[in-house]
């Protein structure tokens, strides 16, 4: 026996249905048209629901939100990823989703250089790459750390002294479709210059470590010297570019995980940003 709640169901969808019908021409009623209606009220309702389900807020909603602002820079000057959030940037950074996103922009470096691109023959051509997250991974670390969550009282959040001692033993890996782009600029005839936000304590251990993930024939390695700690960071790397471009050096690119690896003074005709919501630089 059918509920109060569905026969009221019924009612009021025997209403609309009917008014719809004696919209349509009488030549043209037929249980064709009634069915194809029933159908179209069905998935309308299906829509709204749909939509108000929409509305709601959920974890994963919100996390997702949170890292996409930061790839947006609309969220800016974090010292650590929510601890909500932890969970859910690490599943990116280590998902075939991140791997894509940086493929996307090594395809779109590489369509610019195939388009735009000349060499002048003067050796003033000239590419900048960042190191962290560019050319080099430093999601094992993070990984270890559980990208910041705190899942035990006995929980080691990740600073900047453990990150660069983790550095100093060369361990950060390869990112692939950086390494290729990284060979086809070279192959081009273009000087590369990296200049990253790493302590000059460091240029043996990135060194060593940029050349055994495959990578060689850099022009000049660029590391933050102990004068300029006190610099933030896009500072500094936009003063490093500006004495580039002083030097007659024509920036064609620049590619980076951070926006101050991108903005400021003396930038160059393209800039190509790579994910990172592990940290704020």
């Amino acid at each position: 026996m059918a509920s109060r709640a569905s026969l009221w169901f019924l009612w009021l969808l025997s209403l609309c249905l009917t008014t719809e019908i004696l919209a349509l021409e009488n030549d043209s009623y037929s249980w064709s048209n009634i069915l194809q209606l029933l159908e179209a009220q069905c998935v309308a309702k299906r829509g709204d629901e749909d939509l108000e389900k929409g509305k709601e807020l959920t974890h994963k909603n919100y996390c997702e939100s949170w890292r996409f602002n930061v790839e947006l820079h609309n969220i800016r000057d974090f010292n650590s990823i929510p601890d909500e959030c932890a969970s859910s940037v690490g599943k990116y950074m280590s998902s075939s989703l991140y791997k894509s996103d940086v493929r996307r922009v090594a395809d779109e470096a590489s369509r610019f250089l195939t388009n735009s691109f000349r060499l002048a023959g003067d050796s003033r051509d000239a590419w900048v790459f960042d190191v962290d997250d560019t050319l080099l991974s430093t999601v094992p670390f993070y990984k270890k750390h559980h990208f910041g969550e705190i899942v035990d009282c006995r929980s080691d959040p990740p600073d900047r002294a453990s990150l660069e001692k983790w550095m100093a033993k060369g361990k950060a890996t390869v990112i692939d479709d950086m390494l290729s782009l990284f060979r086809e600029i070279n192959s081009k005839g273009l000087d590369i210059f990296i200049i990253s936000w790493r302590p000059e304590h460091l240029r043996a251990a990135t060194v060593d470590n940029l050349f055994k993930a495959g990578y060689h024939g850099w022009t000049k390695l660029i590391l933050r010297c102990d004068e300029e700690s006190y610099v933030d960071a896009q500072s500094y790397k936009s003063e490093q570019r500006k004495k580039l471009v002083e030097q007659g050096y024509r920036l064609w690119g620049i590619v980076g995980s951070q926006w101050s690896s991108l903005n400021g003074h003396s930038t160059a005709k393209r800039a190509f940003k790579l994910p990172n919501p592990m940290y704020y630089l």
